[in-house]
């Protein structure tokens, strides 16, 4: 049988992993495989619709309803039915196809799997983490050329990490990181509410919305919930938990594992709009779980949420090109139907936590249908903020992710802007600068939040994410109609944003308008309210 290499499949085995040995042959997994998606060309045309609409005065596309969509874009049966066909010939099981996604879930045994994809699995080490791995492209039959552009899952390493902070320790310290008590001034700390209130929230608590909240691991336990917002005074949001695939809501006890990331998301998205539901997707972190939940927020026919927030990521260089373009996707998807997507643009500066010295952007935040939202460190005075700059704690901390994309072309709505360097040069655009916009992420004036029984303060973009998510959830309430893929509009408006004009995150400086640390900069509710 001729066997074509599947373009962006590529792996390898980390420098510093081991391998343990083979993976037992007779183990079952799953993996998922993203189908091409029919109708391309016309959705380029809608999506460039949404990103030129403003700038030339014309309306908008009508965004399409999820129904609407799995029509025209969703797999075709012919492709479906190609891979059940292969999936037959090599003893694997269909156990779920998702029509409007254009995804089928694989199971079976690691033999069977390395047969069907001519690839070799290993056990691998890596750190306190073992994981499947593998390296080399995956190959495909003449029969699925051109029909499958991805597949994934059968390297099960972690994928992303959750973009929380916690406050940095003295240098010299030899304690570890952990939730600041609430009460351990001198530094600032606020709840949702206040930051709600500083910067300028429309009236209104998100009544009848959803937001979607993304998670790769922890869960979250209701006592703690209803704790929480007793002591705020706000009432207690709806919340629920949607299992993916093998995700589920999994408390782990520890507060300064995932768990931290699952709670500082609903208790601020709740916070700050108390009156939307907020539905918790839970996956495994590897690349086919992240795909699956996005896919599963965006495309629910039932809570149909209308924002999304991702507090996880990767640096672009740890993504396969083919797990990039299935996320990017389900984002353009999002964008189609009118869905608001907000993603974490990172917790480590410009270097995104890369050892090899250079400049990297965080995925998702990256993808050109993603709102990237930045961090900044907010200090106030009474019921206004008296000064906001780039979040940047130094070495032993962290600082807001931003700089430029290596994978994404120039986006239009950021054509004509330049990264103001910290060392001085001013350097025009080439391809998707990051971030778009930026809110309070700095531990040092960050979140009261609750976890596992604990009360604390904790920080990072992964606050910011929400926290927009709940301003655009409030928006979409009080106009009626989803706001949608705005970037166009907000970028058309930067008076609707706190300029930062102060400090930097490794390379990128703050500049006045858009820079690569803060973006468009903190959002003035009111105004981007009345923009939408």
């Amino acid at each position: 049988m001729v066997r074509h290499p599947l373009r962006g499949s590529e792996r390898t085995i980390p420098e510093d992993a081991r391998i343990l040995g083979d993976a037992h042959p007779a183990e079952q997994i799953r993996a998922l495989v993203q189908l091409r998606r029919p109708n391309e060309a016309e959705l380029d045309a809608r999506l460039s619709g949404f990103a030129h609409a403003h700038a030339a005065a014309t309306a908008p596309p009508t965004p399409l309803t999820r129904e609407e969509w799995a029509a025209q874009f969703g797999a075709a049966a012919d492709d479906i039915e190609a891979v059940r066909s292969f999936a037959r010939e090599h003893s694997l099981q269909v156990i779920e196809v998702n029509v409007a996604a254009g995804t089928i879930t694989l199971e079976g045994s690691v033999e069977h799997f390395c047969e069907a994809f001519d690839t070799h699995l290993h056990r691998v080490a890596r750190g306190d983490c073992e994981y499947r791995g593998r390296s080399g492209p995956l190959r495909l039959p003449e029969s699925l050329q051109g029909v499958v552009v991805a597949v994934l899952g059968l390297d099960s390493r972690p994928q992303a990490e959750p973009h929380f902070r916690f406050v940095p320790q003295p240098t010299g310290s030899t304690e570890p990181g952990g939730i600041r008590p609430a009460r351990a001034a001198p530094t600032a700390s606020y709840t949702p509410v206040q930051l709600a209130q500083l910067y300028g929230f429309p009236q209104g608590d998100g009544a009848g919305q959803c937001i979607a909240l993304i998670e790769l691991g922890g869960g979250y336990q209701e006592d703690d919930l209803r704790a929480y917002f007793q002591e705020l005074g706000v009432p207690m949001p709806t919340v629920t938990a949607v299992p993916v695939g093998q995700g589920a809501n999994r408390p782990t006890g520890d507060p300064n594992g995932p768990d931290g990331e699952v709670m500082l998301d609903l208790e601020v998205a709740g916070a700050a709009a108390p009156g939307a539901t907020l539905a918790v997707y839970f996956t495994v972190n590897t690349d086919a779980g992240f795909v699956q939940a996005i896919n599963a927020a965006i495309h629910d026919t039932k809570l149909r949420p209308l924002v999304v927030s991702i507090s996880w990521g990767a640096p672009e260089s740890a993504w396969t090109p083919q797990a990039m373009q299935a996320v990017n996707a389900a984002l353009q998807s999002a964008a189609a139907m009118g869905v608001t997507v907000c993603a974490a643009s990172g917790d480590s500066g410009s270097s995104d936590g890369q050892p090899d010295r250079a400049d990297h952007v965080d995925f998702p935040a990256s993808s050109p249908y993603a709102l990237a939202c930045g961090g900044t460190s907010v200090r106030a005075s009474g019921n206004r903020i008296a000064e906001e700059t780039v979040w940047n704690d130094g070495a032993r901390g962290g600082a807001g992710g931003g700089g430029v994309s290596t994978v994404f072309a120039l986006p239009s709505w950021q054509q004509g802007l330049a990264a103001q360097q910290t060392r001085g040069a001013s350097v025009p655009l080439a391809r998707r600068g990051v971030p778009d916009v930026s809110a309070d992420a700095d531990p040092l004036t960050g979140y009261v939040v609750r976890v596992d029984g604990e009360s604390g303060v904790v920080g990072g973009t992964s606050a910011a994410a929400p926290l927009w998510a709940a301003l655009i959830a409030r928006i979409n309430a009080i106009k009626g109609r989803p706001a949608g893929y705005l970037h166009a509009r907000l970028y058309q408006n930067p008076g609707a944003f706190n300029d930062i004009k102060q400090g930097n995150n490794g390379t990128y400086a703050a500049a006045p308008g858009w820079d690569a640390c803060t973006g468009l900069g903190s959002p003035k509710g009111d105004a981007i309210a009345n923009l939408l």
